[in-house]
């Protein structure tokens, strides 16, 4: 089995609703297909570097994926067609770093530290 990070793109006027499906439906597709979720995360509403598909903004969710590389091709088949999702990107890593939360909220890394 291999690791994978995988960033999906949504558009900006998502509803967390609408996240929360999305995020459902790609896990359950990485599932059925014998892979493994290690660790969701939902980065929010973040400025693009340019416009893609007339948005300046995108929901940012992001997959840590144990599982082997026909999972990661049935995973971007259902992204591409997808009319929600802005992009997607898939990197294959030789390890997960589960400890650093890189898109926190300022006011969490001070609760924790406290």
């Amino acid at each position: 089995m291999n690791l994978y990070e995988h960033t999906i793109i949504a558009r900006q006027d998502a509803s967390p609703s609408d996240l929360k499906q999305l995020t459902e439906k790609y896990s359950k597709i990485v599932e059925k297909n014998n892979g493994e979720i290690i660790k969701t995360e939902n980065w929010g509403l973040l400025n693009l570097s340019y416009l893609i598909k007339k948005n300046k903004k995108g929901s940012y969710i992001h997959f840590k994926i144990k599982c082997n590389g026909k999972v990661i091709n049935e995973l971007e088949k259902n992204e591409s067609i997808d009319k929600k999702l802005l992009r997607y990107l898939t990197v294959r890593v030789k390890k997960f770093d589960l400890d650093a939360n890189y898109f926190s909220k300022k006011e969490d890394l001070d609760k924790d530290n406290k």
